[in-house]
């Protein structure tokens, strides 16, 4: 059981590596399941609209919310997430054809730690022989220690140490 996750200092950084990484996997013909996020600046305040892709070719969901101007609250959309997550569960299961080679997980977050989100699929995956990566922050990353059980690597925020990574953990009869 394989499961990596990065940890960037830079905000959004995470976002568009493992974004990057997907792309490149793709073009590689690499079966993959999980989600990207992007984010879109907003124009009326500093803080960004969240949207998460199912990979490999969507949907797209958005999963911030507008909590008013003024507003501290978390702007995560539950909602939405557990849409995507749905999604990405389809993909896990066995009557959708071939499963996933790599499952990419945005980020392990709030609702991760709190074991909602795609805690579960993430446990799926790894029972089912899928290699995982994800990203940390370090205000979740106690909870993901104690999810991972010793059982994950902290991999470089760079995309070829990403690549070296899926190379040594996806056998190469799978990438042919």
């Amino acid at each position: 059981m394989a499961l990596a996750y990065i940890r960037t200092m830079a905000r959004g950084q995470a976002d568009m590596l493992l974004s990057d990484l997907a792309d490149r996997l793709i073009a590689r013909g690499l079966r993959l399941g999980g989600v990207v996020q992007s984010n879109t600046t907003c124009s009326d305040s500093d803080l960004c609209d969240m949207d998460v892709r199912v990979i490999p070719d969507g949907p797209v969901f958005r999963i911030s919310q507008s909590l008013g101007a003024g507003s501290r609250g978390c702007r995560l959309n539950p909602e939405a997430l557990e849409q995507a997550v749905g999604h990405v569960a389809q993909s896990l299961g066995a009557a959708t054809g071939p499963l996933p080679q790599l499952l990419i997980v945005n980020k392990f977050g709030k609702h991760e730690a709190d074991g909602r989100g795609f805690r579960p699929l993430i446990a799926d995956a790894m029972m089912a022989g899928i290699p995982v990566l994800t990203a940390v922050n370090p205000t979740n990353h106690s909870q993901f220690q104690t999810f991972a059980q010793g059982m994950e690597t902290c991999l470089p925020g760079d995309v070829m140490a990403l690549m070296d990574w899926v190379a040594q953990v996806v056998p190469a009869e799978q990438t042919a």
